[in-house]
């Protein structure tokens, strides 16, 4: 076998067959960790923060120094109503992507201020999770067994974020609204000032 592995694209890893072949998961680094695919019945996908002596697995995706203001936003129900409309699909599980969800999501810019209220409410999130110990992330959003406490607090961070975007929401449908009408004035702007580049 290390005869093989010699003559392959990689001779290198003929002399440390307990490696992995590919490590893209940057070293020494915390990170958000968020799974490609969840249910479809959740209100909120499953998203946490990992230490930096986790291991991620292909199912995830993971946001190196990712922080409190950033979770707060992608655990919000705006950026969950933005998912399920532009998400992929297994079956009809939500199926999370860099490029498709997360690349493209409109995020808010908030003063100091209104990243501090989502910093705070987000780290309330947090807090409310540990209450639960013996709870997985998957017990705690549950759709039927969600604790009335973490639903209160995911209430409170919607609000927060939603003051960055500098309105309300009455339901998903506003929310997808609006958020397209963001992109498309967000991508306009990358357009010409991306022209502007050229010119130069």
């Amino acid at each position: 076998m290390k005869e093989i592995r010699k003559k392959s694209a990689r001779p290198h890893l003929a002399d440390v067959p307990h490696l992995f072949a590919q490590i893209t998961q940057p070293k020494g680094k915390d990170f958000i960790l968020i799974p490609c695919h969840s249910s479809e019945n959740r209100k909120f996908i499953p998203i946490g923060f990992f230490d930096k002596d986790s291991i991620s697995h292909n199912s995830c995706l993971i946001i190196p120094n990712g922080t409190i203001y950033h979770f707060g936003v992608l655990t919000s129900t705006v950026h969950m109503a933005w998912t399920r409309y532009v998400c992929g699909r297994l079956e009809m599980r939500y199926r999370y992507s860099k490029d498709i969800v997360y690349n493209n999501f409109p995020w808010p810019n908030p003063t100091e201020k209104q990243r501090e209220a989502i910093e705070k409410a987000a780290q309330d999130v947090l807090n409310t999770r540990e209450k639960f110990p013996e709870a997985s992330l998957a017990d705690l959003y549950d759709p039927v067994a969600m604790p009335p406490a973490l639903a209160k607090a995911h209430q409170k961070l919607d609000k927060a974020v939603e003051a960055a975007y500098g309105r309300s929401f009455d339901d998903d449908g506003q929310r997808v609204s609006f958020l397209f009408e963001l992109y498309q004035k967000l991508s306009g702007e990358l357009f010409v000032e991306g022209k502007k580049r050229g010119k130069g």
